[in-house]
């Protein structure tokens, strides 16, 4: 079931907050920046913090080699929290954002969407994520994410159609689906892309979402110069 949730746009949650708060800090901490480096803040849940797949593998360790191939000389923050909502990543993003983020990679509402919150919360909660950026001068991309139909036709296309409108309204690039990398297939033939739990991304998996996304962040380090 859970496969087949995730191929219909469905995301879920793990560790809570404070563990996320300590991992981020700690990285932070632990790259240092350099001159002339582009510094971009992976704002998101379990899929940005790259639940249950080892450090190198996950979203932000796989983004920041394949940038690294194109001769992009940026520095990710993993600033995943595993369980996130939109609520959540409002409550944090004052002290996500330090001094020295430029830009901003924003995925999140898989959570809010497996607990059938009201799409108008979410919408509200990023764009509070979205204006506390602007008010620093940060650049943001927003990624979309889809409604599993089971929920309804008219939920789904609020939901679905709350990242677009919102990336027009406050004119932030956007990257319409986390998991278009992947392409359209059966279940069969998707079952290598996502752990056993058929819901969070393999290794493998992960390395296609990168190269769909990857294009879209080069465009979004841009913007900062």
């Amino acid at each position: 079931m859970g496969l087949r949730r995730l191929l219909l746009g469905s995301f879920t949650y793990g560790v809570g907050l404070p563990l996320g708060k300590v991992l981020l800090s700690i990285l932070w901490l632990s790259s240092p920046v350099q001159a002339g480096q582009v510094t971009v803040l992976a704002f998101g849940d379990s899929l940005t913090q790259g639940y249950g797949l080892p450090r190198d593998d996950g979203l932000v360790p796989q983004l920041q080699r394949w940038l690294e191939a194109q001769d992009e000389d940026v520095r990710l923050i993993n600033g995943g929290v595993s369980g996130d909502t939109t609520a959540g990543g409002a409550a944090r993003i004052d002290w996500s954002l330090t001094d020295d983020v430029d830009a901003m990679i924003l995925t999140l509402g898989g959570n809010d969407l497996l607990r059938g919150l009201d799409p108008a919360v979410t919408r509200a909660n990023l764009d509070v994520i979205i204006q506390a950026a602007q008010a620093r001068d940060v650049e943001v991309l927003l990624v979309g994410l889809l409604a599993f139909r089971n929920l309804g036709t008219d939920y789904k296309a609020a939901f679905d159609g709350l990242y677009p409108d919102l990336a027009q309204e406050r004119g932030v690039q956007f990257f319409p689906y986390f998991f278009s990398g992947l392409g359209n297939g059966t279940p069969a033939e998707m079952q290598p892309y996502f752990q056993r739990d058929g819901i969070h991304p393999s290794a493998e998996g992960v390395a296609k979402i990168v190269e769909a996304l990857g294009p879209a962040v080069q465009e979004l380090v841009a913007s900062t110069k």
